[in-house]
């Protein structure tokens, strides 16, 4: 292979890096020890972008968006067992829905 003929894989290659909207990665990323992520402070940034794309934090295995939590019933001024018992509930399926992201022990 010639000279010239590297140069255009190179610059070819190097096309494909510079101009493509995105990085596609083949093999782990690994940061080092206090090295930080910066984001954009005018239009925000996702991780992951559609609810079926999965996420696992601490080891937990990556699991898709977790199940919406019914909001907890609390009917009157007064608080009855069925109101405390709607409230446990709401309060322990978030933390089940913490717990399966990785995001709680």
């Amino acid at each position: 292979m010639d000279e010239q003929r590297v140069r255009q894989i190179i610059r070819e290659e190097l096309a494909n890096i510079i101009w493509t909207d995105r990085y596609v990665f083949d093999k782990h990323l690994q940061l080092l020890d206090a090295r930080n992520f910066q984001v954009g402070t005018i239009g925000g940034t996702k991780i992951g972008t559609a609810t079926n794309q999965k996420l696992g934090f601490y080891g937990a295995d990556p699991v898709d968006q977790p199940a919406t939590v019914d909001d907890a019933s609390a009917q009157g001024a007064l608080y009855n067992q069925s109101n405390v018992q709607s409230i446990a509930d709401t309060v322990n399926t978030v933390i089940d829905r913490l717990q399966e992201l990785g995001l709680i022990a």
